[in-house]
C-alpha cells in the first residue's frame, strides 16, 4: 500500500493546488468592466438630471426618472454586487421578492379605483 502524504491527500481533495489557490484567491474582474460601468452610471445620472433641466412634466417625467433610476440600480446590482456571476439561484432568491411587491403594489393600485368607485355609490358625492 503506498503511503499518501498530507499535501497529497489535500490536493486531491480540493482539485489540485492550483485549483484550489485560484479558488481562495476569488475570481478578479478587468478593471475596465468597473469604468465602463461607472461611465455608464455617469451618463444615466446625467439623463436623470436632464428630464428635471429640460422641465418634463407628468408621467412622462416619472417614468423616465423611474426608467433611469432601474437601470442604474440594476448596473449596480449586477457588476459591483457581483449578481451577474452568480448562481440562478440566488439571483432569483434576491431579486424575486422586490419584484412580487411591485406586482402587489400595481395590483392594489388597480383595485383601489374599484375602492373609491364603491365608497363613492355608497357613502354618496359628499356635503
Amino acid at each position: 500500500m503506498a503511503q499518501v502524504t498530507p499535501q497529497e491527500l489535500h490536493d486531491r481533495t480540493n482539485g489540485g493546488s492550483a485549483q484550489a489557490a485560484a479558488h481562495t484567491e476569488g475570481q478578479q474582474h478587468p478593471i475596465k468592466l468597473y469604468l465602463v460601468v461607472w461611465g455608464w452610471l455617469f451618463v444615466l445620472s446625467a439623463c436623470s438630471y436632464a428630464v428635471d433641466y429640460v422641465g418634463l412634466q407628468g408621467y412622462l417625467r416619472w417614468s423616465l426618472i423611474l426608467i433611469f433610476m432601474m437601470l442604474k440600480a440594476g448596473l449596480i446590482v449586477a457588476i459591483f454586487m457581483h449578481m451577474a456571476w452568480e448562481r440562478l439561484a440566488l439571483t432569483y432568491a434576491i431579486l424575486l421578492p422586490p419584484l412580487l411587491i411591485l406586482v402587489f403594489v400595481w395590483i392594489m393600485v388597480s383595485e383601489s379605483d374599484y375602492t373609491l368607485l364603491s365608497r363613492v355609490l355608497f357613502f354618496g358625492a359628499g356635503s
